[in-house]
């Protein structure tokens, strides 16, 4: 970071306390996601679903003595890092926010996290950024993710097909950090197990006609055709590309390819096809389902439950922490995310404040089951799904 930016940012975050002393203690709260881009049906949801947990804090009326947190939203894009580490800027400089919930696509939450979070000392808690690489990243303690690695994913993947009595497949996926990360894991662990991978090849988003691209993996072959790309970009547009062409008629989607807008555009197309992508089922699950639905969020989207608990975990690490400061997040994450403590489910954060305010431990259980298991890792589990009928059909959880 230049030293405009810091003199900036320490303007901006004095004067913010500032306004905060003199309007009875509000802390920001940055939710970024890709609200326009490639996986732009899926944000809402995950937004909304991080404001449900903030809320529940500020209504509980136990969080610091008073202390209320806000929202503040900006756009990652996705996959424009530049965007995605100027709208991360403003969220620190020009509204202070003391932590980070997002980004969402590994790209764009690594170019933010070197740039903007340990420059600035932002703890970030990412819903559904999965990249191998994050795990190694270099975050001085401040990086957090509710969603586990791509390189169990993976491993997950290639043990369907194992299931499934598939042995040969081609691959396409999106050519940046989150594509790359889940191709080259797919492929250790798929080959490990025997498997053939006839080609592997990446894809551009954002482009009219994918002919070529499904031209080179049909003549490469294979009983599947895996795609790990975006939802709403050029994933959906590869699929529609092999279906008018026969290419391939069953496909294995990767995470980024879950969503309700896909499989209502191209149902017929999807059907019998497969994939995973993270989920969790039990209490906590079940809990969040109901307050979601309640609240008019679609519970079964994508990564909803990964953004409430990564919301509710910033909130209760302030809370163990005593304070509303970065430095709060970042030291108590880890602790109340795992035990020992009382477990605690969605829909109970104002009883983990209550524990807390006594000196008392948590363990946050959340929509997810969260684990953490190390800087920057979480457990997590895989829905392993099919589409039948226009539909997803859960086969189980792995």
């Amino acid at each position: 970071m230049n030293k405009l930016l810091i003199t900036s940012a320490t303007v901006a975050l004095t004067a913010g306390a500032a306004f905060a002393a003199e309007h009875a203690q509000t802390t920001n709260i940055g939710i970024i996601l890709g609200f326009t881009g490639p996986i732009e049906s899926l944000t809402p949801a995950m937004g909304d679903s991080a404001e449900l947990a903030l809320t529940e804090v500020n209504e509980s009326g136990a969080f610091l003595d008073g202390v209320m947190l806000a929202p503040v939203r900006a756009d990652s894009t996705c996959v424009d890092a530049s965007a995605a580490t100027a709208a991360a800027e403003r969220l620190v400089t020009t509204d202070g926010v003391v932590a980070i919930m997002g980004a969402d696509c590994s790209g764009v939450t690594g170019a933010i996290l070197s740039n903007v979070a340990v420059a600035n000392g932002v703890p970030m808690i990412s819903p559904s950024a999965t990249s191998p690489g994050l795990s190694t990243a270099e975050d001085n303690g401040l990086f957090f993710r509710t969603s586990p690695s791509d390189a169990r994913q993976g491993e997950v993947l290639a043990g369907i097909l194992g299931e499934r009595g598939v042995s040969e497949v081609a691959v396409t996926y999106t050519n940046n950090d989150y594509g790359k990360g889940l191709a080259d894991s797919f492929a250790a662990a798929f080959e490990a197990a025997g498997g053939t991978i006839t080609l592997s090849a990446p894809h551009e988003d954002g482009k009219a006609d994918y002919s070529a691209e499904v031209g080179a993996l049909a003549s490469a072959g294979g009983d599947v055709l895996a795609v790990f790309g975006y939802t709403d970009q050029g994933g959906k547009g590869i699929i529609q590309s092999a279906s008018d062409t026969g290419a391939f008629d069953t496909f294995m989607l990767g995470d980024g390819m879950y969503g309700d807008q896909i499989v209502a555009d191209l149902g017929d197309v999807l059907e019998g096809s497969f994939g995973t992508v993270p989920w969790a089922e039990g209490d906590g699950t079940e809990a969040f389902n109901t307050m979601a639905t309640e609240a008019g969020i679609n519970a079964e989207s994508a990564y909803t439950r990964e953004s409430y608990d990564a919301a509710a975990l910033i909130a209760l690490a302030m809370a163990k922490g005593g304070e509303a400061t970065s430095a709060a997040v970042a030291a108590n994450v880890m602790d109340v995310a795992n035990a020992p403590g009382e477990q605690i489910l969605p829909g109970e954060l104002g009883k983990a404040l209550g524990i807390l305010a006594e000196g008392g431990d948590i363990d946050y259980v959340g929509a997810t089951n969260v684990e953490l298991i190390g800087p920057g890792e979480a457990a997590g589990t895989y829905r392993y799904f099919e589409i039948k009928g226009g539909a997803y059909e859960t086969v189980e959880i792995k």
